[in-house]
C-alpha cells in the first residue's frame, strides 16, 4: 500500500484530485488541514502528499506556499490541473428559498462570490476547513446549504440544488504532489522557487529577473509574500520552465546564490 495524505474528509477536491493520479494500492489518508497534511509526509505517516497550490479565480493558496517555503524540507514532486465545478448542496427536501446561511471553504466562496450575491443574497457564508466538512455542516443543521462538489453530495447523501455555481466556467485548481527529494529530469519540467533577499533596495525585483532573462528562461509564475519577520519584508515565489539540472538553470541560480539571502528550490517536477 502507498500512503497518500490529502486534504478531507473524504469527498474534497483534494480527494477528487489524488484518485485521479491512477496510483495503485492507494491508501487515502485524509487530514484536517494543508499544514496537517504536510506534517503527516514529515512524521512518516504518509510516503506523499497532494496539496492544491494555486487556483484560475482565487490565485494562490498561502498555506501551501507557507508550508513549502517556511516550515517543510518537503519538495514537489509532480502536479496535475483539475476543472473545478461546485454544487449549490443541502440536506434532502430543502429548498433554495429556505437557506439562510451557507457553509464553504474560503478558496470556494471566493470561486462563487458573484453567485452567492445574485441567486443568496444576503446569506451568511460560514468558513468551513473543507468542501467536505461544508457538506458535513449543512446536513446537520436544517435551513442551511453547502459549497461542495458532487462526489461530496453523492458519499454523504446530501441533495444537489444547483450544479456548476462558480462564478467562471474555465475554474481549474491546481494540485501538487509533495514527498521527499528532488524529481529526476524529464525534458519537459517546471522549477519552483522561493527567493530571499539579503536587503530590500531598488532594483532587487529587476536583478532577479535579468538573471532569468539573460539565461533565456521562461517564468510562468511570480509573487511576493510577507517573510512574516516584520512588515514590509518580501520574498518572491517563482515557477519556471526547466529543470535544476538544466545547464542555463543551474547558471542562472548559481548567479542568484550570490546575491540573495538564500534561493530555496521547493521542487523540480513533470510540467502538468
Amino acid at each position: 500500500m502507498v500512503r497518500y495524505a490529502f486534504l478531507g474528509p473524504a469527498g474534497t477536491f483534494s480527494e477528487e484530485a489524488l484518485l485521479s493520479l491512477g496510483v495503485e494500492g492507494l491508501e487515502p489518508i485524509s487530514c484536517t488541514t494543508i499544514d496537517e497534511v504536510f506534517e503527516a509526509v514529515e512524521r512518516g505517516r504518509a510516503e506523499a502528499g497532494i496539496v492544491p497550490i494555486e487556483n484560475s479565480v482565487e490565485g494562490s493558496v498561502p498555506a501551501t506556499l507557507d508550508a513549502l517555503a517556511f516550515d517543510t524540507q518537503l519538495e514537489i514532486q509532480s502536479e496535475l490541473v483539475l476543472d473545478i465545478h461546485h454544487c449549490l448542496v443541502a440536506s434532502p427536501g430543502t429548498a433554495t428559498a429556505e437557506v439562510k446561511e451557507v457553509y464553504a471553504h474560503p478558496q470556494a466562496s471566493g470561486q462563487c462570490r458573484r453567485w452567492i450575491a445574485r441567486s443568496l443574497p444576503g446569506r451568511t457564508v460560514i468558513a468551513a476547513n473543507s468542501n467536505a466538512e461544508a457538506v458535513q455542516s449543512a446536513l446537520a443543521r436544517p435551513g442551511t446549504a453547502a459549497l461542495g462538489p458532487a462526489l461530496a453530495a453523492d458519499l454523504y447523501g446530501a441533495e444537489i440544488l444547483e450544479r456548476n455555481v462558480e462564478d467562471y466556467a474555465g475554474n481549474q485548481t491546481r494540485f501538487v504532489v509533495i514527498g521527499r527529494g528532488l524529481r529526476e529530469r524529464t525534458g519537459s519540467d517546471k522549477t519552483s522557487l522561493a527567493l530571499f533577499l539579503k536587503t530590500d533596495k531598488a532594483g532587487a525585483l529587476l536583478m532577479i529577473l535579468s538573471e532569468f532573462a539573460y539565461a533565456e528562461i521562461n517564468l510562468t509564475k511570480i509573487q511576493s509574500r510577507p517573510t512574516k519577520r516584520q512588515l514590509g519584508d518580501y520574498m518572491f515565489f517563482m515557477d519556471f520552465e526547466g529543470h535544476v539540472d538544466d545547464q542555463h538553470v543551474r547558471t542562472a541560480l548559481d548567479c542568484l546564490r550570490l546575491k540573495l539571502r538564500e534561493v530555496k528550490v521547493l521542487g523540480s517536477y513533470p510540467r502538468a
